[in-house]
């Protein structure tokens, strides 16, 4: 068991850290530079729950905390924000509910270990619920490849790409983060 803190992996200060910055910043879907902001917040979510997998995976933390790590981080970056400007208060609830595939992807691993399957089945049968209006199921499935990608299997990125805009796209955006974040979990950096 590791000496680490409570809170050591992501703290609220963190996550609102990056709220400031988006609160300082014009954010404007088009732009570059706004694109990567958001991109960096969700890496940055993405890398903390990277290292608890690690740690859960080699023995440094125990299921139990890492669960409790992963929801911690839940709590956080998930909670409603609101901001005086209504773009980038969408912007945030996109990063969000990318995030919120990663965090469940995260604790599914923990609990159940990896699923059966492919990653493309599991995607395929998310965006087929998704077109049947059965977002419950597509989360569900999209979380079962998520915890595919944590056990070091390749999110097919062309597969991604083709998705038709909307929530499994979104989660598949997530799960490409954390697949990022299990390969090379470096922080990102804020500045």
């Amino acid at each position: 068991m590791s000496n680490k803190e409570p809170g050591e992996y992501y703290t609220e200060d963190r996550w609102q850290n990056w709220l400031d910055r988006l609160r300082e910043e014009d954010l404007d879907a088009e732009e570059e530079d706004s694109a990567r902001l958001l991109l960096n917040l969700q890496d940055d979510t993405a890398i903390a729950v990277a290292k608890i997998l690690t740690d859960y995976e080699d023995g440094t933390i125990d299921g139990e905390r890492a669960l409790a790590e992963l929801t911690d981080i839940h709590e956080v970056v998930l909670d409603e924000v609101s901001f005086d400007d209504e773009e980038t208060e969408m912007l945030l609830d996109g990063v969000q509910t990318s995030l919120l595939c990663v965090l469940y992807a995260g604790q599914e691993f923990v609990a159940e270990g990896p699923a059966e399957g492919t990653i493309q089945e599991y995607i395929e049968a998310a965006t087929a619920a998704e077109e049947e209006e059965d977002l419950e199921s597509a989360l569900g499935y999209c979380v079962q490849a998520g915890t595919l990608v944590v056990d070091g299997r390749t999110l097919d990125l062309e597969m991604a790409e083709e998705l038709d805009f909307g929530l499994v796209a979104e989660w598949v955006n997530g799960l490409d983060s954390l697949q990022t974040a299990m390969s090379d979990p470096e922080f990102v950096e804020e500045e």
